[in-house]
């Protein structure tokens, strides 16, 4: 077992109210329930000596050679991992899935399964199950039912272990073996519970059942997906990456599946992204939309609406950018010193400070990807425009103030370019929905401000030295954010002032088709060491060499981009210089940008061969 597997050698199953990572070693080495911001029972990941996790693989030890070779993937369409094991005595399997049951309703009722398989020889399965409860800071006590069945007691949760063959203690784990042959099959099943309950016995033949459907679950509803253009295998496995983090009893996304995973070894970069930040749920809702999955999209409008209303009776700004899978707003941030972090990145964090920063762009995100489509505008009915309606007042009176911006730099607050740009994005969706459903608004108000933006964003927000539009007024600082500017509307694509930008920004923060956030030495933000390239970034700029024209440069990035997904198609926050994945993972900004950068390169490819012509791209 390694210590420290990378970060991207991981595959993850889900319910929909938690999820878990399992290494291409076999290793469920990061788990929190029985909700996605809950405390973990197994968390290695951030620290191999302490934070516990559940071993089941093929024993290397009785091999001839010493070692095997190990295989990952996805059973397609699904979230049905599988981890093969092959050796010359034998290939074995061991397939992980949470079954779905009712994910609508909260409980503390969360199911992995693990079925193992041998589909040539024999092979020897290992396992080891280690929980430690609340992030390694509480004890448990382990009670054995027999020699198939254990219950390790927490604080506020129960986890039971059944398996098909028999383990034993092993201090307050425990340990066991099972040599399977061609044919055969065992199981391994992990349920956590409310204090004192007690799963019932599952057989081989309900696992196998719940396998079923499981499988089925996940082909049903992909079956919904109205993408039918290229590279449908990896916009596919985006929308179940985002589809499984999501919270399924509120329908609030969560940024990420982990915390305190390194955007730069050894850096304090860590933080904890299991929350629902307003922006990427929008963007998250909206990428699903345009799949056709407007029930998702649908879920989110109404948690969002339900943040908006919870705000207007507190007298407070309309929205706070990050929440708490069920609505809380609290977000206390704490470093847990008593883990060392993934290979010793310090401090591994939990809550998130940057909770209670100003972030305006939040305001534009929201609008923007709730009022994409007809339905999801019909729908909100007069009281939800009447909230929108105030929200978009309230904006029209604070756009103009300085604030910490997209990526929540902790160096102060400054006149974002992009804070601005989304406050406009905000104001002119507001405008045209009045306008289209007859709505009361304070339109003149409304536009006055919305004009006043884009004047003041042209004037200050553009650098005449620079030719580019850059991160904050009164600077020359570049920054990738504003790739969203010709997606949103404001600019053309093909404007001068947006191809000087692009090629501005193709100069300074891409390296080799890979796009860098920002310089931190050019604009320092409070924080020490650096980061690698930032996914979402790389396929914003896709998407903006695509509405360029530069159909065969967009085309090669995409593909390029698309070697660095993992062997499942997982993506992280960020690439790092030799290609490895840094940051939480999976990250659903990385994506749902995929899957616009897919649908608006994919739609120009299209375009352009109906037409009959091979516009020359340029060089790169």
């Amino acid at each position: 077992m390694r210590r420290y597997p990378p970060i991207g050698e991981h595959g993850m199953i889900g319910d929909l109210q938690s999820c878990a990572l399992i290494s291409s070693d076999g290793v469920l080495d990061f788990f929190c329930a029985p909700r996605f911001d809950s405390p973990s029972l197994f968390a290695s990941l951030v620290d191999h000596e302490k934070g516990g996790y559940v071993r089941l693989g093929a024993d290397d030890s009785e091999l001839e050679f010493g070692t095997s070779t190990v295989r990952q993937l996805y059973l397609p369409d699904t979230a049905i991992l599988v981890t093969r094991f092959l050796s010359h005595h034998g290939v074995g399997e061991v397939v992980d899935f949470m079954p779905l049951g009712t994910p609508e309703t909260a409980n503390a009722n969360r199911r992995i399964i693990r079925i193992l398989r041998v589909v040539r020889g024999s092979v020897k399965f290992v396992l080891e199950c280690r929980p430690r409860f609340d992030y390694a800071r509480a004890s448990n006590e382990l009670l054995l039912r027999g020699d198939q069945a254990a219950v390790f007691r927490g604080p506020d949760l129960d986890l039971h272990l059944q398996a098909t063959f028999p383990f034993r203690r092993e201090g307050e784990d425990v340990v066991g073996t099972v040599t399977l042959g061609v044919g055969e099959t065992a199981a391994v099943v992990l349920d956590t519970t409310a204090p004192g309950w007690i799963p019932e016995h599952v057989s081989i033949e309900q696992a196998e059942l719940e396998h079923e459907r499981t499988t089925q679950f996940w082909h049903n509803w992909l079956r919904g997906s109205a993408f039918q253009g290229r590279w449908q295998t990896m916009v596919h496995r985006s929308a179940i990456t985002l589809k499984l983090l999501t919270y399924a009893p509120t329908g609030a996304p969560v940024a990420s599946a982990t915390f305190g995973l390194p955007e730069q070894f050894g850096g304090e970069r860590n933080w904890d992204y299991r929350y629902c930040w307003v922006r990427d749920g929008a963007l998250s809702s909206r990428a699903m939309a345009e799949l056709g999955f407007v029930e998702e999209a649908d879920a989110f409008r109404r948690w969002l609406t339900d943040r908006l209303r919870d705000r207007r009776r507190t007298g407070r700004e309309p929205l706070q950018i990050m929440y708490r899978v069920d609505g809380e707003p609290l977000l206390i941030e704490e470093e847990l010193d008593h883990l060392e972090g993934y290979e010793k990145s310090a401090p591994v964090r939990i809550g998130n400070a940057a909770a209670d920063q100003l972030q305006l762009d939040v305001y534009g995100e929201a609008i923007w990807a709730l009022t994409q489509s007809r339905e999801l505008a019909e729908i909100s009915g007069y009281q939800g425009w009447q909230t929108l309606a105030e929200v978009i007042d309230w904006l029209s009176e604070n756009w103009d103030r300085p604030d910490e911006g997209i990526w929540e730099t902790r160096g102060g607050r400054k006149d974002f370019t992009f804070s601005r740009l989304m406050c406009w994005v905000a104001l002119d969706r507001g405008i045209r929905l009045a306008h289209t459903y007859a709505r009361p608004a304070n339109l003149d108000k409304w536009t006055r401000a919305r004009d006043a933006i884009l004047r003041q964003v042209m004037e200050r927000g553009y650098s005449t030295s620079r030719q580019a539009f850059v991160q904050h007024y009164n600077g020359d600082v570049l920054d990738a954010s504003l790739l969203f500017m010709p997606i949103v509307g404001f600019i053309s694509p093909r404007d001068p002032q947006w191809l000087s930008t692009l090629e501005a920004i193709e100069m300074d923060l891409v390296t080799d088709s890979l796009v860098h956030r920002y310089d931190p030495e050019a604009s320092p933000d409070g924080l020490r060491g650096n980061e690698g390239t930032f996914s979402l970034c790389t396929f914003l700029y896709v998407d903006a060499l695509a509405r360029a024209g530069r159909l065969d440069q967009a085309r090669y990035t995409f593909d390029k981009m698309l070697t660095y997904s993992n062997h499942v198609g997982l993506f992280g926050e960020e690439i790092g210089p030799t290609g490895e994945q840094l940051g939480n993972f999976p990250q659903a900004f990385t994506h749902l940008s995929l899957i616009f950068a897919a649908t608006t390169l994919g739609g120009q490819l299209k375009q352009r061969g109906q037409r009959g012509t091979t516009p020359h791209g340029r060089a790169w």
